[in-house]
């Protein structure tokens, strides 16, 4: 009856080392499986970080070629403007000259229009001189002719005359032979010739 109980006992020892053989081995396995599982959480945040910097640092590239772009563009834009308002400068001062150069024409041309017209004065002014001293020789003439003509003889002629004529004749004669001439006229042709010769007179100075 005692060696069966110590067979039973043998046995149930065994069986109770091999339940503990795998239940160490388990919870071996749950340890590695545990730190397995943390590994990859790790792996799989540091490649998050990673990729989401890698999104971030070209988004930033991103925005900073947009924003150098956009400068570039800027830049574009005013040196346009800059061309632009050059040309308009370019213009209006080729405008400017052409206006000079016209106003220095008109210039030239007036000022050889008046260099003529002096000419013109000094060569009109010599013919008058001219004829005024030609015609003062004929006066001159014709005053030495009547002068030299019995007063009954120039009588007639000086009644034809025009008054303000006559008056000029008489008046550059002789006082005593123009005298002559006047008794000789007709009393209203000598009073006629009186008054003109008077009134040329009128506005003569005294002193």
């Amino acid at each position: 009856m005692k060696k069966p109980a110590s067979g039973r006992t043998k046995g149930g020892e065994k069986q109770a080392k091999r339940k503990r053989r795998w239940f160490g081995r388990g919870v071996l396995w749950i340890i590695a499986l545990l730190f397995g599982i943390s590994g990859m959480i790790r792996l799989v945040e540091t490649g998050g970080f990673a990729v989401a910097k890698q999104l971030v640092g070209a988004e930033d590239r991103g925005s900073n070629t947009t924003e150098d772009c956009v400068t570039e563009a800027g830049l574009m834009v005013l040196h346009e403007q800059l061309q632009a308002r050059e040309g308009k400068l370019s213009e209006r001062e080729g405008l400017v000259l052409d206006r000079e150069q016209a106003i220095n024409l008109a210039e030239g041309r007036i000022e050889s229009r008046l260099a003529e017209l002096v000419a013109a004065e000094k060569a009109l002014s010599q013919t008058v001189s001219i004829a005024d001293k030609s015609a003062d020789e004929d006066v001159a003439r014709l005053v030495s002719l009547y002068e030299n003509m019995k007063p009954k003889q120039a009588a007639p002629l000086f009644e034809e005359m025009a008054p303000e004529f006559a008056a000029g004749f008489l008046g550059r004669m002789r006082p005593d032979t123009a005298a002559a001439v006047m008794a000789s006229l007709d009393p209203k042709t000598a009073y006629t010739i009186s008054v003109m010769m008077a009134g040329r007179n009128a506005g003569a100075p005294k002193n």
